[in-house]
């Protein structure tokens, strides 16, 4: 257990503000409350030529997106990369693995613990200089973000969940039969520590954590896009609808024709349109 505050950068290459848009991304290891590292990285985002083209800042009053990626992911991932890549053109970009995910340490805890890390980044966004923070969360990630922006309210200014589930011990199609497989037998958390990367806690939840669909109605009045494929091989189209529902009138609900789960299914011009309708709900 550590009394550091949530965000404290526990390995820093971090310079101040003003100097991040000349000299790139900045990778770092931050320090949840609880005591974990988690790898992160800021991407400034667009650059701004003030007087000279040789003077370049990054504009604190744009957004910075964070980012929450799926199970299995991880800040270097590929898709993850792809995902912050076309959001950065909209504003800033934070990216992180989550604990048990990458170069972070600690286990994944599959989407409870998860928030703090989540949390510890938001405060880091925060800490560049950005007045807007908009989560955009996809499957795990996507129930962190509902579950962050529920528990922490007032802390960002529009959340996004991509092919987020509804409710907990879903167990209704193969992938997450074989989800849940990898995550209660022993077998299962080998094949995700040495096969994909990702380091599983061995203890079940306890207390449940609050389920996502029980989470949103707590988001309200901050702008909620809920976005998820009519082919999300993962999660049937009752998810999105239970959540859309939850959320009432501060809710919008985007089913799109042909998408599959999370990042890798999501296209550059879904992309775009997220980072559009952030630019237009967190401002």
């Amino acid at each position: 257990m550590s009394n550091r505050p949530s965000g404290h950068v526990a390995r820093s290459t971090v310079r101040p503000y003003h100097e991040t848009a000349t000299r790139g991304p900045i990778r770092t290891f931050l320090r949840t409350s609880d005591g974990i590292a988690v790898d992160s990285v800021y991407d400034p985002g667009p650059v701004v030529y003030e007087a000279s083209p040789y003077t370049a800042t990054s504009p604190s009053g744009g957004p910075v997106f964070v980012i929450a990626h799926g199970f299995t992911g991880d800040v270097d991932r590929p898709h993850v990369r792809r995902a912050a890549g076309v959001l950065a053109r909209y504003g800033a970009v934070v990216t992180f693995s989550f604990r048990g995910h990458g170069a972070s340490g600690g286990r994944s805890t599959v989407g409870d613990k998860e928030v703090l890390d989540l949390a510890a980044a938001v405060e880091w966004a925060r800490g560049f200089g950005h007045t807007r923070v908009v989560t955009v969360g996809f499957s795990m990630g996507g129930s962190v973000v509902l579950r962050h922006a529920a528990l922490r309210p007032g802390t960002v200014d529009a959340v996004v969940a991509v092919s987020a589930p509804a409710r907990w011990y879903y167990r209704g199609t193969a992938p997450m039969r074989r989800l849940h497989w990898l995550v209660t037998r022993p077998a299962g958390r080998l094949v995700g520590r040495y096969g994909l990367r990702t380091r599983i806690h061995h203890r079940q939840w306890d207390p449940v954590p609050l389920s996502p669909v029980q989470a949103v109605p707590r988001i309200a009045p901050t702008p909620l896009l809920i976005v998820h494929g009519d082919r999300d091989g993962y999660f049937p189209l009752d998810h999105p609808r239970m959540l859309a529902e939850a959320a009432g009138e501060h809710g919008e609900l985007w089913v799109e024709r042909g998408m599959g789960h999370a990042e890798n299914a999501a296209g550059d011009a879904l992309l775009g349109r997220i980072g559009e309708w952030a630019l237009g709900r967190a401002g």
